[in-house]
């Protein structure tokens, strides 16, 4: 299969009603800037990059610069030693310079990368989660790159920890016959009313959710607190819930903040800080114990995201595979976080759409926690073949792919 063109499209939805709202992105509109490799078959590999609406060109641009040497490539041939051809591309000499590894250019490659392992999954037949399982580990490490990893996570370490976990597979594999457990963001968006996110909370656990996340970050605290304890008293003691800042305090705000938000007993507390701030997230982790910070969806690369676990900085990763550099990335992440002892709990820019296949592959494949993945549904049904959730659970995706093909 061999592929003969790329398309690329600019693809925006707009939401109303408060719905994707939070403290730092008051008024998205959801966005993909999409990669369509163009096969010599009725195939075609789909791979998003998710946005916020303007500068989504910015990225189409960037994506046409990068995928030039994709053309004419067989998909086979291409994928078997995938991690060479990421390499080139993203330490491509004059883009490098526009990063390195993150932003405009290193979005365009998560677009770029999730199209390839699209089509190297439709090529075979399989859905993605498969296509990784049926990979052997030196496979699958063949379509990564390590590095500016050898100090803490060398090849030969990363095929290791697959082959180590491969006896035990079959104890993990129940969760092909159960569904992966969903929690719920859409509850509390941040300019919901009180009424709304009440009313929200008893639907989503009418629907068999008992993880359910708020957004925070108001200038008044006052609201947060009050919100916070909407939903708790709402859902009860034993519900799991979550708090996201999405990056608005300060580190001294945060340290006021999150400890007062502690009387809700949340399960994380989201972003708390600017996102480049490793030393904020550590200093803020500590002074908060034992409750945990979430953060990554903003992380841009493999290397921040390693400075993050050596500094004990985060208690949950929340690696974002149409955020970093796709699903080649996602999976050295992931890989690295087991190493490091870190949880996946990935934030979705997909809608969950990829990332319900690579958290079935991160549980079988590499033995990561089966905790929850993050349900938001608001795109549902601009795609062929939407996530499926039945009773707060994942359905297991069956059709060939990464369900990334959005309708016309």
């Amino acid at each position: 299969m061999y592929i003969k063109s790329i398309e690329i499209k600019d693809k925006r939805f707009n939401l109303s009603d408060g719905i994707g709202s939070d403290a730092t992105h008051t008024t998205p509109q959801y966005a993909y800037a999409v990669c369509c490799l163009k096969t010599d078959t009725a195939e075609t590999g789909i791979g998003l990059a998710f946005t916020l609406g303007a500068g989504t060109d910015l990225i189409c641009k960037a994506i046409e610069y990068l995928s030039v040497d994709l053309v004419g490539r067989e998909i086979e041939e291409l994928m078997s030693d995938f991690g060479t051809v990421y390499s080139k591309m993203v330490d491509s000499p004059s883009l490098r310079w526009l990063g390195p590894h993150k932003g405009v250019i290193h979005l365009a490659l998560a677009a770029i990368v999730n199209s390839c392992y699209d089509l190297w999954a439709k090529s075979r037949n399989v859905p993605l989660w498969k296509l990784l399982l049926d990979l052997s580990p030196e496979e699958l490490v063949n379509t990564l790159d390590l590095s500016y990893l050898e100090d803490v996570f060398t090849r030969e370490q990363a095929i290791a920890l697959l082959r180590d976990n491969l006896s035990t597979r079959d104890m993990r594999k129940k969760v092909l016959s159960t569904g992966y457990k969903g929690y719920d963001t859409s509850v509390g968006w941040f300019n919901f009313s009180d009424e709304k996110i009440v009313e929200n909370t008893k639907r989503a656990m009418d629907n068999g959710f008992t993880a359910l996340k708020l957004k925070v970050g108001s200038n008044d605290p006052l609201r947060d607190i009050r919100r916070a304890n909407l939903i708790r008293n709402t859902a009860g003691c034993n519900a799991t819930i979550m708090v996201d800042a999405n990056q608005k305090w300060n580190v001294t705000q945060a340290l006021d903040i999150c400890k007062r938000l502690g009387e809700i007993n949340p399960f994380w507390i989201e972003e708390p800080t600017h996102p480049d701030d490793i030393i904020g997230h550590k200093t803020i982790a500590r002074a908060i114990a034992p409750f945990k910070v979430a953060t990554g969806e903003h992380i841009p690369n493999k290397i921040i995201f390693k400075n993050f676990f050596q500094a004990k900085a985060m208690d949950f990763c929340q690696v974002d595979t149409v955020r970093v550099g796709g699903i080649s990335e996602f999976l050295t992440i992931s890989l690295l976080s087991k190493s490091m002892g870190i949880p996946v709990v990935p934030h979705v820019g997909d809608m969950g759409q990829i990332h319900q296949h690579l958290v079935l592959f991160n549980h079988i494949g590499m033995n990561h926690e089966h905790l929850f993945l993050e349900h938001i549904p608001h795109l549902k049904q601009y795609f062929v073949n939407p996530a499926v959730i039945v009773d707060a659970h994942y359905q297991i995706p069956q059709v060939s792919g990464s369900s990334s093909d959005l309708k016309d």
